[in-house]
């Protein structure tokens, strides 16, 4: 199964509309604005709330929680040196990849359970979800979106370092 995730340009707090191989409208997610620590909103097509995605906030490594059917998930960023991986505890999803070309693999015991590939040059940010299991569907949305989360985080700690 694919799905399409599109970042809203110019949207405060960040906006993402998720579609299928037909363009119809799967999910959606919509950030918090005057919030400590980043909250994005997960809809179903319908508009209702099926997950929640924040940040936690005091952590040595990112960190980012995922509610969601009553469950929740962390995900947080392994200690490496070279390459950055995440894990998801609970499903014992290891997510790894080219972080800075924004390709990523997540796997469990089984096998692959999705692949994520950026489209470069859009118009906003653009991601490809390939999921393997469609029951899986909804928390590896929510994996990728937290990743993109940690990624943010990520280039915007770096720039303000800079400065």
């Amino acid at each position: 199964m694919k799905l399409y995730i599109k970042q809203k340009v110019f949207s405060l707090g960040g906006r993402f509309s998720v579609f299928d191989y037909s363009e119809r409208p799967r999910w959606s997610a919509e950030g918090e604005i005057f919030t400590i620590g980043r909250k994005l909103h997960v809809f179903d097509a319908n508009g209702r709330e099926v997950a929640l995605i924040r940040r936690k906030l005091l952590s040595f490594l990112p960190c980012y929680h995922i509610e969601t059917g009553g469950y929740v998930y962390t995900i947080s960023r392994e200690l490496s040196l070279f390459k950055p991986r995440y894990y998801l505890d609970y499903m014992n999803w290891t997510i790894s990849g080219d972080f800075f070309a924004h390709e990523y693999e997540i796997a469990d015991a089984y096998g692959v359970v999705m692949r994520m590939s950026k489209h470069w040059f859009t118009w906003g940010d653009s991601y490809e979800l390939d999921i393997a299991r469609e029951e899986h569907e909804l928390l590896a949305l929510c994996v990728a979106l937290a990743v993109d989360c940690m990624r943010a985080d990520a280039d915007s700690s770096a720039s303000s370092a800079s400065t």
